[in-house]
């Protein structure tokens, strides 16, 4: 995963609400997302999720009530996310969350579509 650059707004604010399983992410340059913990989960940079390789990537099933149990720092430049379901492995840089954030509609229409074209469910 790329490392933090240069033209990436570093977050200001992060706030995690475990009941509505929502994080808040708030950005330097004034962005600001609300990203549900199944949306951070199914996006995880982990390989458990994206595999290794293009094409080897992992469809995630049955994560609809998925919490976030902790936030961990990692450096200046992410976080880890540990989720109830014990998956902890994806490091989430302040350029990921950013670009989830911006193109949250388009990504999380790509996974339900993947999910329909495996006749799985969230």
């Amino acid at each position: 995963m790329a490392g933090l650059l240069p033209t990436t707004p570093q977050p200001t604010e992060l706030v995690l609400h475990q009941a509505s399983r929502v994080l808040d992410i708030s950005f330097a340059d004034g962005a600001r997302f609300q990203l549900p913990c199944e949306f951070l989960r199914v996006s995880s940079p982990s390989a458990e999720v994206r595999g290794h390789g293009i094409g080897n990537e992992v469809l995630q099933v049955g994560k609809a009530k998925v919490n976030i149990t902790a936030i961990e720092p990692v450096g200046h430049y992410a976080i880890k996310l540990v989720f109830d379901d014990g998956h902890d492995s994806g490091l989430f840089s302040w350029e990921y969350l950013y670009e989830l954030g911006r193109d949250q509609a388009a990504l999380w229409d790509q996974y339900l579509q993947r999910l329909a074209a495996a006749g799985a469910s969230r």
